[in-house]
């Protein structure tokens, strides 16, 4: 499509443990360091948009758009969605007249590279509200030149069928904050060309499928529904770089293929589940990684000594969990670090770099276990939890360096100059955490 029209979309998108001594772990001998998994393959280069040969049409004015593409197809379909609105608080659908679409509110048009004519190119019913029995699927497939369709905070249900796959230009899809309910519509999965997947905030439940992990987005928010089940091994498949699963009902361990994200993971929300097991020492490879969110669930464990490769960790939350041990210092040299927090856990020891941190304001280690620092849990608490032993799969794996150059390199110096120039971050994922409007 036209060059304004990706402006659009690009703009769219922007808007072992205690108990057992660490030392016992072996390294890989010095100098050497695990090699990166490799990452998920991606799809070849999308092909260029077919055309007429000549030059793209221009988008055109909305009020003179010339020929549409489709219209009568365009007419027929939304008049229905009119007729199933029972309530329509913004009034959209009192534009809704004549037969130029591209004045209808919520309806946005551009040229359709193979006609080379003004077609609908994006729906943007976000916030509208609607009332009434409404029918995603219905709607959308009477829309062959879609390419985004947003519509949260409405009242669309109904089962994704798998025709989908033959919208040709589609690439973003957010029925956030509908009536959506039964499985993970596996359906979305066939529109290959998705880069924008957000179904938060409805009541899909049971597991996610696998093939999930490998659409080709760059954005997947499935955070506010009942899914559940383990996080499949899949993950590392995934191309995204934001995700969020949090609040959700999962089981089970972060999966070791985590690792296999490391081109492309800047932002991962765990938080608010029911994942249990030790954090895999592969979260060290995550280079891009600047927010990593795990709190508010039941994972124990130390903090694996690879946590001091995230060089780009601005945002690192690991609160309401039982971790333990030792907070690695190396973890506190980080030169991005912002905003660490540790509460609610059992490490029971910090170092001079992690102290400083504390005294910053950038490391909350309130409610551990830390001899010497203030609104720390009682000793009764900590005894207790230290005398059940407790152990973890690949013991050895905590001491595992998965960088060349980690922050333990830096002098003093360079790490206190770096923290403090750190600028403020901006996360994406978080804001996904509320109800759309």
């Amino acid at each position: 499509m036209s060059s304004s029209f990706f402006i659009v979309v690009i703009t769219l998108f922007i808007l072992g443990c205690q108990g057992q001594n660490p030392k016992r772990g072996l390294p890989p001998p010095q100098g050497q360091y695990p090699t990166r998994p490799p990452p998920p393959p991606r799809l070849p280069p999308r092909p260029r948009f077919p055309s007429l040969g000549g030059p793209l049409l221009p988008r055109q004015p909305a009020n003179r758009p010339g020929p549409l593409s489709n219209r009568n197809l365009v007419l027929f379909i939304t008049q229905e969605l009119k007729r199933n609105i029972t309530s329509d608080p913004q009034n959209y659908t009192g534009s809704w007249v004549g037969r130029n679409y591209c004045l209808f509110k919520g309806f946005y048009c551009d040229t359709v590279p193979d006609k080379n004519i003004t077609g609908l190119a994006g729906i943007d019913f976000n916030g509208a509200r609607f009332g009434g029995n409404l029918n995603f699927y219905r709607f959308i497939r009477f829309l062959p030149d879609i390419a985004i369709f947003h519509a949260n905070s409405n009242n669309f249900s109904g089962v994704i069928r798998p025709n989908i796959n033959k919208l040709r230009y589609f690439y973003e899809i957010d029925l956030s904050n509908n009536g959506f309910q039964g499985g993970f519509p596996v359906s979305v999965i066939g529109a290959l060309q998705l880069t924008f997947v957000d179904v938060r905030f409805n009541t899909y439940n049971g597991p996610v499928p696998p093939r999930v992990f490998s659409i080709q987005t760059d954005v997947l928010f499935i955070n506010n529904n009942n899914f559940a089940q383990r996080i499949p091994s899949a993950f590392g498949n995934t191309t995204a770089r934001y995700i969020t699963l949090a609040n959700n009902g999962f089981i089970g361990s972060i999966p070791q293929s985590i690792g296999r994200t490391w081109q492309t993971l800047t932002e991962v929300l765990f938080l608010k589940n029911r994942l249990s097991g030790c954090l895999p020492y592969e979260i060290g490879f995550l280079q891009m990684a600047t927010v990593f969110d795990a709190g508010f669930n039941t994972l124990t464990g130390p903090i694996p000594q690879s946590f001091a490769c995230l060089k780009k960790l601005q945002l690192l939350s690991l609160a309401h969990n039982q971790f333990y041990g030792r907070i690695p210092d190396s973890l506190c040299r980080l030169p991005n670090a912002y905003n660490f927090t540790l509460s609610y856990n059992y490490f029971n020891s910090i170092g001079p770099y992690c102290k400083r941190l504390v005294n910053i304001g950038r490391l909350d280690v309130r409610r551990n276990c830390i001899t010497g620092l203030p609104n720390q849990r009682s000793a009764a608490e900590c005894t207790a939890f230290y005398s059940v032993s407790r152990t973890c799969p690949r013991p050895g794996s905590f001491n595992v360096i998965t960088c060349s150059n980690p922050a333990a390199s830096l002098s003093s110096a360079q790490v206190a100059s770096l923290q403090a120039m750190a600028p403020a971050p901006s996360p994406v994922t978080y804001k996904a955490l509320e109800p759309p409007r």
